[in-house]
């Protein structure tokens, strides 16, 4: 795969004004109306979806960590809107250089035709526990829907657009300029319509003449058991509403999880940490543990070792495609060693250590004071 930066021709900390500007350059060196090379078709649609990623602050922070396959794992479009041709991007050349300007460039986007509404992006955040069992969330957000009074013509009730007086319809105006080389024609959108070739008289009250309002919406969304921190759910046609008839935009929730005091998350796995004292570890012993599920008893084994792991089956986080498929919990063993004992203990501590070394501790004692002696 080609790298983006290296289509545009800037270094990866450009600004947004020089990615624009080296997006601008090589437009007007790479449109197969001016570039007859055999590539410039595909390399045309290369630079369009290099810019439209790297002009958005979201997809450029995706592609800069994981690529383009990132992109694709994150929910983004990575086909651009100019994978289909040249209309969508002919769209944004007018407005960089208004309809091309100088060269004549036709077959823009049809103003009238139906377009696709926005995308939207809902933040949500939920606890760990949460996201290991899963759960219902209502949320609301603002999104456009059509005017419900004039049904998206922009047009007050009873009346209806009109041909644009400036261009007859056509949506373009056409200047000649005399030069000594000859005629030289320049087609720009017409600034009046818009391209559309129609302009409203008497806007509609509600919408102002846009053909749509902005209105609160109420959903409820179900987050799947599993998810992981910064995942992507898609709701499909909770975007903007489209233009002309099109279809709406997509609404994606992003997930934060917030962090746990008591677990630590690997993929599909769950860690925890448990103190014993020396005894346990020894002895072994029946423990109470707190894990994602309630509590759990487990085992200790005699003899653990410091940072020992035991291991409590499928009591981990459910594969979010295979909820019955869960990882494992495991325990981290951390022997702690006491501080301060009483005088019981004292003597039980004392015995073990004649008993394990063959020397009172009472000579223990002595010999410490002598190494405090020296370094004093």
């Amino acid at each position: 795969m080609a790298d983006f930066y290296e289509i545009l021709g800037v270094s990866k900390d450009a600004s947004k004004d020089e990615i624009k500007s080296a997006f601008r350059k090589k437009a007007r060196e790479l449109h197969p109306d001016v570039n007859k090379a055999p590539d410039a078709e595909e390399r045309f649609k290369e630079l369009g979806k290099a810019y439209e990623t790297l002009s958005d602050d979201n997809k450029r922070a995706t592609y800069d960590r994981y690529g383009e396959d990132g992109l694709k794992n994150a929910g983004f479009d990575t086909g651009g809107p100019f994978a289909g041709g040249f209309g969508d991007l002919n769209d944004i050349f007018e407005s960089f250089f208004g309809g091309f300007g100088g060269f004549g460039f036709g077959g823009g986007v049809d103003p009238n035709a139906p377009q696709r509404g926005d995308d939207l992006r809902y933040d949500i955040k939920i606890s760990f526990e949460e996201a290991v069992t899963g759960i219902n969330k209502e949320i609301k957000f603002e999104h456009t829907e059509q005017c419900p009074d004039c049904k998206g013509t922009g047009a007050k009730k009873g009346t209806s657009k009109k041909t644009c007086p400036h261009c007859h319809g056509s949506g373009q105006i056409k200047n000649v300029t005399r030069t000594p080389l000859g005629n030289f024609a320049q087609i720009t959108t017409c600034p009046h319509c818009h391209g559309s070739g129609q302009v409203i008289e008497n806007p509609c009250d509600t919408c102002q003449g846009s053909g749509f309002v902005s209105k609160e919406r109420k959903i409820e969304i179900k987050i799947p058991a599993g998810v992981d921190n910064m995942s992507k759910m898609r709701v499909a046609g909770e975007g903007d509403c489209g233009i002309n008839g099109g279809p709406s935009g997509d609404l994606f929730v992003v997930i934060y999880v917030e962090s746990s005091k008591y677990f630590k998350r690997d993929g599909i796995n769950v860690f925890s940490e448990l103190e014993i004292s020396p005894a346990q570890a020894v002895m072994g012993d029946s423990i109470v543990i707190k894990t994602v599920d309630g509590e759990k008893e487990i085992q200790i084994p005699s003899g653990a070792q410091h940072d020992s792991i035991i291991k409590v089956k499928g009591a981990g986080i459910p594969v979010i495609s295979r909820p019955s498929q869960r990882g494992d919990h495991i325990v981290i063993l951390k022997i702690k060693i006491p501080k301060h004992l009483n005088e019981e203990e004292k003597e039980l501590y004392q015995k073990l250590y004649e008993l394990q070394t063959g020397k009172k501790a009472q000579e223990q004692k002595s010999i410490m004071s002598k190494v405090k002696g020296v370094f004093k």
